[in-house]
């Protein structure tokens, strides 16, 4: 099982390093088996900073090619030989520099190295955003808003999250633990009992949800339980005005640290529910539930009149 140390600090007050909760856990029974450290971009874009093109001026050599001057603040001017249509004087761009391993969306990860395209010398890469593993677009390089400074590093812009995950082997009597909230609920017993001594009490910090309530109750979804004992208690709710389009980054980088592939913001939500909670969850499109019906036959395996499920 995967649990991220970035995503259980939301429910444990904690900077302990990453190998003291690894005892901790191990030694309150979450045996840790490993520890990864995960990137929301692999590489974390590191040597990769903004920068303004100065200057541009037509390769002599080559007429797809421009000789660019690139300020990256760090008081020298960078000549960088740049084949992209797009590229213009005065654009903030990202600029790779020279030892910066970059790592693209296809293809295998390369260094940049100072050398001379067709005479000229380059001492840098502006990049586009599938050279880097920001997306898939090669149709030009990255052009940034005009407001952004000079020098910040690509990680800082693009806000990136580096995490450590535990692999943790859960032995068949801790269900209790297969979840965020409940190997933090461990951990905050642990550190409880090895920081008594110096008055220091901690406390699991769950989602706050007073302010949930029920604003009507005109959508209702009749459910019949086929098994009482496989299944003794099936719930939930319907929500309206719902779009399906992408997860916040938040939400995509806490799925992907622990190994899951984000698809929609319905279908991550029911995971991120599922590896907060360990509880299942299933979310259905309600107008294409026949006769308002849903039929439960088992705990694990959920029966509908139609097969579509969102």
């Amino acid at each position: 099982m995967k649990i991220s140390y970035n995503w259980l600090k939301n429910y444990v007050q904690t900077d302990l390093p990453v190998e003291t909760i690894s005892v901790l856990l191990t030694n309150c029974g979450l045996e840790v088996e490993a520890i990864e450290k995960e990137e929301s971009v692999k590489g974390g874009l590191q040597g990769i900073v903004v920068g303004q093109v100065m200057s541009k001026e037509k390769h002599p050599d080559a007429d797809r090619l421009n000789i660019t001057s690139v300020d990256i603040g760090t008081g020298t001017l960078l000549n960088i030989v740049c084949g992209a249509s797009n590229v213009e004087e005065g654009q903030k761009v990202m600029i790779a520099t020279i030892g910066a391993k970059l790592y693209p969306t296809r293809g295998e990860p390369f260094e940049i190295k100072k050398s001379k395209i067709r005479g000229a010398a380059s001492e840098g890469m502006i990049c586009a955003e599938d050279e880097i593993g920001l997306g898939e677009s090669h149709a030009g390089i990255m052009v940034l808003d005009k407001d952004t400074i000079v020098g910040t590093p690509a990680s800082e812009y693009f806000k990136l999250e580096s995490d450590y995950v535990f692999e943790i082997g859960l032995t068949p009597n801790r269900a209790d633990a297969t979840s965020h909230v409940g190997v933090a609920r461990d951990l905050v017993a642990v550190l409880n009992v090895i920081t008594s001594d110096e008055g220091v009490k901690q406390s699991l910090n769950l989602p706050d949800v007073s302010a949930f309530e029920v604003e009507n109750t005109n959508s209702i979804i009749e459910v019949t339980i086929e098994d009482a004992v496989a299944c003794p208690r099936y719930s939930g709710i319907s929500i309206s005005n719902i779009k399906v389009g992408d997860s916040p980054d938040w939400l995509k980088n806490k799925l992907k640290a622990i190994g899951l592939r984000p698809i929609n913001n319905i279908v991550d939500a029911t995971n991120f529910v599922l590896h907060e909670l360990g509880q299942p969850l299933h979310a259905f499109d309600a107008d294409k539930i026949k006769g308002n019906k849903v039929i439960a036959v088992s705990y694990t395996h959920l029966t509908l009149p139609t097969n579509r499920e969102v």
